[in-house]
């Protein structure tokens, strides 16, 4: 939608929650609730009389006149999207108990920095120190979690210490990362699928225009599966969210998607030699703290070894009961470092037992294929 017109329409009571820098999800629904999102307290309700049925209908008849489209019982959806502001409305014929909304803000801004991430205790000093390093060397990074838990937050973090001179391609279907807007003196484009230009078709002429980093929204879908694999096989980089419980299992929930018959072993192998990195964030409310506390709980690198064997290394895990472990980087991922100029220390953390993982690292080397598949 043109921002232009986006701005001429009244929010009402509801632009105090817009114009809050704080909460990054307004939902209304059940004849009157509102609930909030926010960066420090999670999610909660307020209570606002001003804000009823009536007043969410004219919002949602203003953005269908400024659109273009119809929001009736006949086409009881409605999505608006601006570039910081993304609305769903759904009719009252279909929300039963009255319309219903989600606004969702996405500002052109980093809110995460150094500073921010460890003070908060959303990553210890060393992991930061190391996931930089790969985002250095060129890894392909996977970055799993809820929804809310801040996947989209931490990619542009990592995105934001790529080399100025590296192109960057953004490829959404809706638009949540604005590199371009964040970084504009950067050779950034960014690129949203729609119902004319698909996942294949963009990325077909994204290659075409000779990136060093493609980074792909939400992966959700067989063909964002697709187009996830086919970057990184050929040679590009990648940055992208997807939905798991775990980094470790990232690879088998790519398989996941696809909605074809595909060789399981073969489709995850290729996943372990291409992707190095998964990141798994959580999003909770934190009795310790007092808030609602977003972190790193597990990194975990892929690889595929001498015999043609793939093979997961847990580089970081915080187990429920607030313990940390680490393990060291494989060879495996030294070796891929190096040949990008980036080189890692031999002991780059100092492990639980304060040795290596070695034994550890062959554990997980034989048994990667067999637990993906005996998962299914």
């Amino acid at each position: 939608m043109n921002d232009a017109i986006f701005s001429q329409i009244d929010f009402g009571p509801l632009k105090e929650f817009i114009d809050d820098d704080n909460i990054t999800d307004v939902s209304y629904g059940n004849g009157g609730q509102i609930h909030l999102k926010t960066l420090d307290k999670g999610v909660y309700r307020v209570e606002r009389p001003e804000i009823n049925n009536a007043l969410l209908e004219k919002l949602a008849f203003q953005c269908s006149n400024v659109m273009g489209k119809t929001f009736n019982m006949a086409h009881p959806f409605l999505d608006a999207e601006s570039a910081e502001l993304r609305l769903n409305f759904i009719h009252d014929s279909i929300a039963t108990n009255g319309i219903a909304c989600v606004i969702r803000k996405t500002p052109a801004k980093i809110r995460l920095n150094r500073e921010k991430l460890l003070s908060e205790q959303y990553v210890t000093e060393d992991l930061l120190n190391f996931l930089l390093t790969c985002v250095e060397g060129h890894c392909n990074i996977m970055v799993s979690g809820e929804t809310g838990s801040g996947k989209t937050e931490l990619v542009k973090y990592l995105a934001s210490h790529t080399k100025e001179n590296e192109k960057i391609i953004t490829i959404e279907d809706t638009l949540e990362l604005h590199l371009d807007k964040i970084f504009p003196h950067r050779d950034i484009v960014a690129m949203k699928t729609n119902n004319i230009a698909s996942y294949t078709d963009v990325l077909v002429a994204c290659m075409r225009q000779n990136p060093r980093w493609i980074l792909l929204s939400e992966v959700r879908s067989a063909e964002a599966v697709t187009s996830v694999r086919n970057s990184i096989s050929s040679g590009h980089n990648i940055i992208s969210t997807i939905h798991s419980d775990s980094a470790r299992n990232v690879p088998m929930r790519l398989y996941s998607l696809l909605e074809s018959s595909q060789d399981i072993e073969q489709f995850l192998k290729s996943i372990h030699r291409y992707v190095q990195i998964a990141i798994h964030v959580k999003g909770y409310m934190s009795a310790e703290l007092g808030r609602f506390q977003r972190e790193i709980v597990e990194v975990c690198e892929f690889f595929v070894d001498e015999n043609n064997e793939a093979g997961y290394n847990i580089i970081y895990k915080k187990n429920l009961d607030g313990a940390i472990h680490f393990n060291n980087p494989t060879k495996y991922l030294k070796e891929y470092l190096g040949s990008q100029g980036v080189k890692l220390k031999d002991n780059l953390f100092v492990t639980s037992d304060n040795s290596t993982n070695e034994d550890n690292q062959n554990v997980a080397v034989n048994n990667a294929n067999e637990e993906a598949i005996d998962s299914l």
